[in-house]
């Protein structure tokens, strides 16, 4: 027993000496100290903190966005919006997340009409295809676009795949093998193997970004899954996905790139990566629909992502309308959209009614309870499983990927959103919201969610407490 409170001891000391967020560190600490045996278990496999470690190497990053970047900085006729400068600018000088002119950005709402665009997408490439997903399932759909990217590796076309290793933990390691098999290069991201698995369990790459040619691009919440088109039970799949054509799939291929250096180690810097859009006989836009590819993870020196999110909440002078499955967030994040609220901005949150994690749906219930009695006006939607991941703000500029509005999306994983400056894209957005809006009910028509019970509020309480765990 004395050594068992020994190891107490020490792991909470190295909890203190990690210097994290506090609600973060007192969370760990109470878990170690009042589940002892479980909490050290959960602490070694999900708590020890690995961001200091270089995953991927500076100078190997510099070479990947430098040499392939550097000559899109000077754009002919680029304008940054007055408003959003420093937003973009904050990008540029973080991580180098460029912005990219002479954009066309497609809405999807839905598998039905993401997969067959994709497929048909994949059947014209000519070149290249890139594929970077939290989840690629041995389901009907997963075979399907697996058999169509053999098809194009046959054909000559270099195919790449990288999917998570633990999203991916129920698919059979055959499926990816019969995918090498037919030329495709795959390679699982941070494989978790024993006695390896402490050092990487916690920090997932969360991504979903695909890349055609160089010229055709995607971004948003959907994985390749059969319930993307069927759902999950008796709810239909509600989610967001963009396709881009035009200057912003670079910056979706430099975030390929990174990610396949890390999984692969090999260094692809090439600029027939980096086609000029008009050599590929694809339409060459003209406009100024701006857009940057931001990536943010563990690793990253700043959350940058999140701060992109605090920065547009607290810039919003009309409205913020999000869009998230996952609401738990931190405290910058919580305190932007109240701060937002009170100052009169219309701001709007969309989260499921009835989430697919429900320990999540637990622990986020008493954030909106929080956030309503801001004044933010919190709607649960009812028609099914909201996956959609999207902030829009004041008909100018909107944000989409796989980014949640929780504590793991912007602390533990590795994710991916665009970040587009547009007036006609956001209006679009804002209108996808809107029907959304119409399809769920406001938390303030639910009472017992408003005032719930002793019990449900103490079991609220308990579970918002192992929140920055989740």
């Amino acid at each position: 027993m004395t050594l068992l409170w020994m190891i107490i001891a020490v792991a909470v000391i190295h909890v203190l000496m990690d210097n994290r967020q506090p609600a973060k560190t007192m969370a760990w600490a109470l878990v170690i100290i009042f589940v002892p045996v479980i909490g050290l278990v959960f602490y070694l496999f999900f708590g020890i903190n690995h961001r200091k470690e270089r995953m991927v190497s500076q100078r190997s990053l510099d070479q990947l966005t430098k040499r392939s970047m550097l000559g899109f900085v000077e754009q002919k006729n680029l304008r940054v919006p007055e408003r959003h400068k420093q937003l973009v600018d904050l990008f540029v000088n973080q991580s180098f997340s460029l912005p990219f002119k002479d954009n066309q950005i497609d809405i999807m709402t839905d598998g039905y009409s993401f997969f067959p665009e994709l497929l048909k997408d994949i059947a014209q490439a000519k070149h290249h295809i890139h594929l970077d997903m939290y989840i690629f399932e041995d389901d009907a759909l997963g075979r399907l676009v697996a058999d169509a990217l053999i098809s194009k590796a046959r054909e000559g076309v270099m195919v790449r795949v990288i999917y998570d290793d633990v999203g991916c933990w129920n698919v059979r390691h055959d499926f990816y093998e019969e995918m090498r098999e037919g030329g495709i290069e795959v390679a699982a991201y941070l494989p978790v193997r024993f006695p390896s698995f402490t050092s990487k369990v916690n920090y997932r790459n969360h991504r979903k970004l695909i890349i055609i040619d160089g010229v055709t691009g995607y971004i948003g919440g959907m994985n390749i899954a059969m319930r993307y088109v069927k759902g999950i039970g008796e709810q239909p799949w509600r989610d967001t996905m963009l396709r881009i054509t035009g200057g912003a799939v670079y910056g979706l291929q430099r975030a390929f790139l990174i990610d396949w250096y890390f999984v692969d180690r090999t260094l692809i810097t090439d600029r027939v990566y980096y086609p000029q859009l008009s050599t590929m006989n694809y339409e060459l836009l003209t406009n100024n629909c701006l857009a940057q590819i931001v990536t943010s993870g563990p690793t990253n020196p700043y959350p940058e992502i999140m701060q992109g999110y605090v920065r547009i909440i607290l810039a919003a002078r009309r409205y913020i309308y999000i869009e998230t499955p996952y609401f738990l967030p931190n405290e910058p994040v919580l305190f932007a959209l109240k701060t937002a609220a009170m100052a009169g901005v219309d701001v709007r949150i969309l989260c499921p009614r009835r989430s697919d994690a429900r320990f999540v749906e637990w622990a986020s219930r008493s954030y909106l309870r929080e956030a309503y009695e801001a004044g933010v006006q919190v709607y649960l939607y009812e028609t099914g499983f909201l996956h959609s991941k999207m902030m829009v703000s004041d008909d100018s500029i909107i944000t989409c990927g796989s980014t949640n509005v929780d504590f793991r999306s912007f602390e533990n994983n590795f994710e991916a959103n665009a970040f587009i400056y547009d007036e006609g894209t956001a209006l679009r957005m804002k209108n996808v919201f809107l029907r959304d809006q119409e399809q769920a009910v406001l938390l303030s028509d639910l009472p017992y969610r408003i005032h719930p019970k002793f019990m449900k509020r103490l079991w609220e309480s308990l579970t918002r407490l192992l929140s920055p765990l989740l």
